[in-house]
């Protein structure tokens, strides 16, 4: 399947962008412009990228085919057949930007997900990130195997894990999280239906994220293929072993 764009982060600091047009659509692109540290222009700028918010269709169009004339890249507000790129809905955890975007065709879809996104990602999801940055030399230094480190890591962010990015993290300790999340770990999940539609939310993310899978004998196929395709499924109670084991039974 093929992308419709193709999401990329652009840094603008002290950068020229072009931005034409007046109004309330105006003004939150220059808001959002100079946040990212854009100097706003007008048309006569020499710049990469220009934004048009004008009302008037016709106004609006020659506008852009002059700035396509030059080699701008050209966002048209509320027209998407027009762009070459559009600005999507951003959920903002400094240095952590989650960016939503439709193409164009539904803002109003990008910000209702941005909502459900900034109720869901904790305010400390940024310190989580500044403190994985301030140990990557701790990191390579206590696992200096690229495979092992990986692996340490998706341990540790994984769901319960003791660096769940959605969980509040913010004075981690992320060499102590990684040995932690490098220990045994088994987790019980008591099925109440054999549809694995049934599963709650944090149940498949557990089972995504095991290493192996133990169940009983009544336990549906179609739960065990919720796990990983790489997870040992062993049928019979569990035992000690390292990583992450479900314990799948019948409730």
């Amino acid at each position: 399947m093929s992308l419709h764009s193709l999401p990329l982060f652009m840094r603008l600091a002290g950068r020229p962008v072009i931005l034409l047009g007046e109004g309330e659509s105006a003004d939150a692109k220059r808001r959002l412009l100079e946040r990212a540290g854009a100097i706003v222009g007008g048309e006569d700028t020499a710049a990469p990228l220009a934004i048009v918010a004008i009302d008037d269709d016709d106004v609006a169009l020659a506008a852009v085919a002059r700035l396509k004339g030059r080699g701008i890249l050209v966002n048209a507000v509320d027209r998407p057949d027009h762009c070459d790129f559009t600005l999507p809905a951003i959920v903002d955890r400094d240095p952590v930007l989650v960016a939503i975007g439709t193409g164009g065709v539904s803002a109003g879809l990008a910000a209702a997900l941005r909502q459900r996104l900034e109720a869901l990602l904790p305010a400390s999801l940024g310190s989580l990130a500044d403190a994985m940055h301030a140990a990557r030399t701790a990191m390579r230094d206590r696992f200096p195997d690229g495979g092992e480190r990986r692996r340490a890591i998706g341990a540790a962010f994984a769901p319960g894990g003791p660096l769940d990015p959605l969980d509040d993290h913010r004075n981690a300790d992320v060499m102590a999280a990684l040995a932690a999340a490098g220990a045994s770990r088994l987790e019980r999940i008591a099925l109440t239906s054999p549809d694995p539609d049934d599963l709650t939310l944090r149940q498949a993310r557990l089972l995504a994220n095991a290493d192996r899978v133990f169940h009983a004998a009544d336990v549906p196929p179609a739960i065990l293929d919720r796990a990983r395709a790489d997870a040992a499924r062993i049928a019979g109670p569990p035992h000690d072993a390292p990583g992450l084991s479900v314990w799948l039974e019948m409730a």
